[in-house]
């Protein structure tokens, strides 16, 4: 990037505040007093998907953590960090899981050649397709195959989100608090829930619940 680029996005900047503080009256005065969000959304990295805009809502109105292939990992600090604001500072009522169809992180983890360090970071999503085996037996098309893994992986970081003590416990301190998981297409601009809404620890197999 250089001095001339950083200069234009900046201006660029300038225009959209003042654009959307006249839209807006106060808002930025009202910003800058407190985040209150309703929503955690959790989504991919992709630039084609960002969180406000493609659900209609302004700054301040979502809380948003972004990772390539919109993963949850056990052992991922810097999401459990966020999940845990989300949830006992902020107290969200929904978090919203968001994969997208083509998703070149879920691509790269169905091939079989190197990517670098991200190759670490997609592992689960081949342990997953391998999970999954059955569903990919009678899938010819390339596309249709990445496709269904996108929902696929969408469902298993519900499950993920709702396995954390985070989630477990608000749950069971009696806080509403429901997850979801949808899905993006970059095609048509269109969400997709993909049905696997959990708002209980009743609802999650006995293996995973946590009891206090």
């Amino acid at each position: 990037m250089t001095h001339s680029t950083i200069k234009q996005l900046i201006q660029q900047n300038h225009q959209w505040a003042q654009q959307f503080e006249a839209d807006n009256p106060g808002i930025f005065d009202k910003l800058a007093r407190q985040q209150n969000p309703e929503y955690l959304w959790i989504g991919c990295s992709d630039s084609r998907v960002p969180a406000n805009t493609i659900i209609g809502l302004q700054p301040g109105e979502v809380f948003v953590h972004r990772n390539v292939a919109n993963l949850v990992n056990h052992s991922d600090l810097n999401v459990l960090s966020v999940i845990e604001y989300a949830v006992n500072v902020l107290k969200v009522k929904d978090i919203i899981l968001c994969g997208h169809y083509g998703c070149g992180g879920v691509t790269a983890a169905l091939e079989r050649c190197e990517h670098g360090i991200v190759d670490n970071w997609l592992r689960v999503i081949k342990d997953t397709y391998r999970a999954h085996a059955d569903h990919f037996h009678a899938i010819e098309s390339e596309k249709e195959e990445i496709n269904l893994l996108c929902e696929i992986n969408v469902v298993e970081q519900v499950r993920n989100i709702c396995h954390t003590s985070i989630v477990q416990n608000a749950w069971i301190n009696g806080e509403a608090l429901s997850v979801h998981g949808v899905i993006y297409g970059v095609e048509d601009g269109i969400l997709k829930d993909l049905d696997v809404t959990t708002s209980g620890i009743d609802e999650l197999e006995s293996i995973y619940q946590l009891t206090n």
